[in-house]
């Protein structure tokens, strides 16, 4: 059974996402501002975050990155009246797993709930050290060391090559990359650049790449 973090200061809402939570059989744990939300995701061990970005203490954008400064990787779905394309990607670049605008229905919610957890299992199968070529990454600081060099990953980075090595050899569409990394709400041409992006950190030879290649019509795989 999996368990909960609800960070939300509104008390209505957080006892509708409560009842709505147990009633699918979730444990449920909860946090009203951003100091209590570190404390409790430390002290509760949840499987899965819903994070407010409105928050006292602290913005909700802030406790995501300091969740993810402290090397956390439980999975975080940022829920926030604010819907622009700024704060979403703002929010999924800082670690984010998801990024729900309100309001929205309790249906919607739960299977993001179940499409990130079941990510989340996934991608946890793939080691924290992975030798590609000349390259090693070491998913857990973010980090691709090539010839003695240490080079920084984006949030973004590091799930997409995960995603990509959770699936080796299978193509990934780029509809599906955009689904489990960003959501709908951004364009293919964002996974292009990040893909591009990856190539120039792993790659010995960006140009012609020989571990993260184009699957022509589809979208790419990690071979």
């Amino acid at each position: 059974m999996h368990k909960i973090l609800i960070v939300e200061d509104d008390k209505n809402i957080l006892k509708g996402l409560t009842d709505t939570l147990e009633s699918e059989g979730y444990k449920t744990a909860f946090a009203s501002d951003g100091e209590a939300a570190l404390k409790k995701a430390k002290e509760a061990s949840p499987d899965l975050i819903l994070l407010d970005i409105m928050i006292p203490k602290m913005n909700g954008f802030d406790v995501c990155r300091q969740l993810k400064q402290r090397g956390s990787a439980v999975p975080i779905i940022i829920l926030s009246a604010k819907g622009g394309e700024a704060d979403k990607v703002l929010g999924l670049e800082l670690g984010a797993d998801d990024y729900v605008t309100k309001p929205f229905s309790p249906r919607e919610l739960l299977v993001r709930i179940k499409a990130v957890l079941r990510r989340a299992n996934s991608v946890a199968r793939v080691a924290d050290i992975y030798e590609v070529g000349k390259a090693k990454i070491d998913f857990r600081r973010y980090v691709i060391i090539k010839e003695e060099k240490e080079i920084k990953l984006t949030a973004a980075e590091h799930k997409i090559l995960k995603l990509l090595i959770a699936n080796k050899d299978e193509p990934v569409s780029r509809h599906t990359i955009l689904a489990e990394i960003w959501g709908e709400d951004v364009t293919s041409r964002t996974v292009d650049t990040h893909i591009w992006s990856l190539r120039e950190k792993v790659e010995e030879d960006p140009a012609e790449p020989r571990h993260i290649v184009t699957v022509h019509g589809i979208g790419y795989k990690f071979v």
